[in-house]
């Protein structure tokens, strides 16, 4: 018999006029569920990679602090829960950028001329609290607490040592760092509790440009002596006498040392580590709070909010606290400045963000229901850097492009953002900067990480012959040059963009991107599978499918065939009608059931090729919407079933084993998992005028969502789920505010005007 934890309580009331973190309040009058102690950190941490697993964090903090234990490269690195080795405490873990290492030692004559160097300690698991903002751990090799916690842009440290030791903190600022070297780091003292310094994250491949970190540090004690050791180039803080645990903060900006100070004295003032703890606590409580989930079991309703967590961090901020922010997207730095309010705060805030690729299965949907104040702020700061480098990005990294993936994924998340509302100005401003991206000189022409040139993306033989050759015959200049991948991409992106064409009147460009639109046709082989076309227009001879990456980015044939988000009808079509489309994704989800729907792990996959040749894969983005492919196809109660399977088999596990199966890119799959889990999902990106919602399988027996009031008119959307329970996947019935849903769909406005979505299930299809 299932478990069933009834969650009554009085939800945490949240003042919504905030549009951005720094804003947020909370009604402490009244009793609040803690959501965040529902929270497992630890899941999947023993796959996880350097920006997946920031503990010690607020939301989408600009300090995202925690203890790294693998510290070579960006993949396999930063927490790694079967590593028993801490090499020290960072302060960033973001995409493609880290910085500002410290490491707690105590010092005895076997150590005092080697502890530069060797300074790692082991831990254990057992002696270790970690919840969304703290963390804390001993450090065996030194018998010494460590304690974590951080506002938005400042890290704060409790360290307890023990009894009649020589104490000290190294400063670790020459060393690898997950994605990039750090190096040229410097500390300079200021008075006997004050401190300043800096460093520097060497370029990656991604980011071609060096990108400095500034820092501030204040102690509650004085430093009785700083040594600094010539051959690391790293610093030493001596401590004398410490009674009482140490307290340190340490502010980072990434525009200058003053303003890491103004960020230590706006935002942490005060002492109390205990309060910070608290308050970070109550700001992801505020953030969690906006869905309630009822029903299930309570490991069930531990995986959602895990889930929940992260899709609300991994894209960070980088801004100061006054605005001021790193411009690096031309050739010289220089030091940008946010719109400020009446107030003198910033309107909204800038952002660090890996690829936006797959966002319109995922951020689109979630943030745009739930989160629309994120969502727009976070297309504000994209609209930024298109003022300041002329085009809107794909994925920024230390305030520059990095032409992370493939295409213009910005489109389709500017148009969901639009077409629900939520971005209500300069509409004909956005759509010029996004058109730039469709054409000539736009980011369409350009390869992953092709920074010097505009020929890896094949937009020329996009245009010309209206496919992109695999190969490209120009040669190689960037990655994820999958010419079949590609023109399916942009195939959808332009349709998404002749949308809001259409909604601005603009009849000529309307036309013209949906012509571009139906691109994806002339990929269709006459076995009903995508296949890549070379420069002639020939396809090759023994094709598979199943092959990795033969024309298809991060997939093979099999799973891109359904990547056309936009035209499932058309696809339909062409592939014989209807019924043979639902029975060959239908027999695509059986195979990849036998591999439990993902290819694994990149290790995995490795180790064990038949995963690569998983027809579905919901470890990575690009066959993610495929459950609900069917309600499209007028067979909803197969996007119920194969749903509820998904649900299960792939984000149904808390352990540090499993939690993603594949790549969780800066919450993309938390969000998914979170969309599967409340049964609502939208195939095409939210992108048509009054946005569709395909209605999935719930696995909880009610779930309630905050509607924001400054976007929309409804209080709350509830979504009760009747009889549910493991077996009863189908929906019998669906009604909306007592009005019937046949179809299986629902519309944004009738959402966000509020009221209820009541599914009556059943056993049988």
């Amino acid at each position: 018999m299932r478990k069933y934890l009834i969650v009554t309580i009085t939800v945490l009331s949240i003042l919504f006029s905030c549009k951005n973190e720094d804003k947020t309040t909370v009604d402490k009058t009244k009793k609040a569920m803690d959501y965040a102690s529902l929270v497992y950190p630890h899941l999947d941490t023993e796959n996880s990679r350097w920006f997946f697993f920031s503990s010690a964090c607020r939301p989408f903090g600009m300090v995202n602090l925690s203890p790294d234990n693998e510290i070579d490269g960006a993949w396999g690195s930063g927490y790694r829960y079967k590593t028993d080795t801490i090499k020290g405490f960072s302060h960033i873990h973001g995409w493609q950028i880290s910085g500002v290492s410290v490491m707690p030692v105590t010092l005895s004559d076997a150590n005092t001329k080697t502890v530069f160097k060797d300074f790692y300690s082991k831990f254990s698991h057992d002696n270790e609290t970690v919840t969304p903002g703290y963390h804390s751990l001993k450090l065996q090799r030194y018998d010494i607490k460590t304690e974590l916690t951080s506002t938005t842009r400042v890290g704060f440290h409790k360290y307890t040592f023990p009894e009649n030791t020589k104490n000290a903190v190294l400063f670790n600022l020459n060393t690898i760092l997950g994605p990039s070297d750090n190096a040229q780091g410097e500390l300079r003292q200021i008075s006997d509790t004050e401190f300043a310094g800096s460093v520097v994250a060497t370029p990656t491949h991604r980011r071609p440009q060096e990108f400095k970190v500034f820092f501030r540090v204040s102690l509650d004690i004085p430093v009785t002596e700083l040594q600094k050791d010539e051959a690391t180039g790293n610093y030493l803080m001596h401590f004398k006498d410490l009674e009482n645990p140490l307290l340190m903060k340490v502010a980072i900006s990434y525009t200058s040392e003053e303003n890491a100070n103004l960020n230590l004295k706006t935002e942490l003032p005060h002492w109390d580590f205990e309060a910070v703890v608290k308050d970070s606590k109550d700001h992801w409580n505020s953030l969690l709070s906006r869905i309630k989930v009822e029903g299930n079991t309570e490991k069930q309703q531990r995986r959602f909010y895990t889930d929940l967590w992260h899709a609300l961090q991994g894209r960070r901020i980088i801004n100061d606290v006054n605005g001021a922010y790193p411009d690096n997207t031309g050739g010289k730095f220089k030091i940008g400045q946010l719109p400020l309010d009446a107030s003198g705060k910033p309107k909204f805030n800038h952002y660090n963000s890996d690829a936006l690729w797959g966002a319109q299965w995922t951020l689109n949907t979630l943030w745009g229901l739930a989160y629309p104040d994120i969502y727009e702020e976070f297309a504000m700061s994209f609209l930024q850097y298109y003022k300041d480098g002329g085009l809107v990005p794909r994925g920024p990294s230390g305030g520059n492009y990095t032409y992370v993936m493939t295409g213009t994924p910005a489109t389709p998340f500017f148009v969901s953002a639009i077409q629900k509302g939520i971005l209500k100005e300069n509409i004909e401003a956005i759509y010029n900067a996004l058109k730039k991206n469709h054409v000539e000189g736009g980011i369409m022409e350009k390869a992953g990480y092709e920074h010097k040139t505009n020929i890896g993306g094949g937009l020329d033989f996009y245009m010309e012959k209206g496919f992109v050759p695999h190969p490209n015959p120009k040669g190689k200049f960037g990655g994820h040059q999958d010419g079949a991948g590609l023109t399916l991409e942009y195939a959808y992106q332009d349709w998404v963009l002749a949308q809001l064409a259409l909604k601005l009147n603009k009849t000529e460009d309307y036309e013209y991107f949906l012509k571009r639109s139906k691109n994806y046709g002339k990929l269709l082989n006459d076995e009903g599978w995508m296949q890549a076309k070379n420069v002639d227009g020939k396809m090759q001879v023994d094709y598979s499918p199943y092959t990795y990456e033969e024309g298809f980015i991060e997939s093979n044939g099999a799973q891109s065939t359904w990547f056309v988000p936009h035209d499932y009808d058309g696809l339909a079509e062409l592939m014989g009608g209807k019924d043979k489309a639902v029975n060959k994704l239908n027999t695509q989800f059986e195979q990849a059931e036998q591999l439990n729907f993902t290819s694994g792990t990149s290790h995995a996959s490795e180790l064990h090729p038949e995963y690569r040749k998983i027809p579905i894969n919901y470890g990575n983005q690009p066959s993610i919407q495929t459950a609900f492919i069917f309600n499209k196809l007028g067979r909803p109660d197969l996007t119920h079933y194969w749903s509820r399977q998904v649900a299960s088999k792939v984000f149904g596990g808390l352990a540090p084993s499993t939690g993603y199966n594949g790549d969780e890119d800066q919450g993309l799959m938390g969000s998914l998992a979170v969309l599967i889990k409340i049964g609502l999902f939208q195939v095409n990106g939210g992108t048509e005028e009054n946005p569709e919602y395909q209605i999935g399988s719930p696995i909880f027996d009610k779930v309630t969502i905050q509607l924001h009031p400054e976007y929309y008119s409804g209080k709350t959307l509830e979504i009760q789920s009747v009889d549910n329970s493991s077996s009863n996947v189908f929906i019998k019935e669906a009604s909306f505010n007592n009005e019937d849903l046949p179809k299986f769909n629902v519309s944004h406005k009738s959402l966000t005007n509020g009221g209820v979505l009541k599914l009556e299930m059943t056993g049988t299809k």
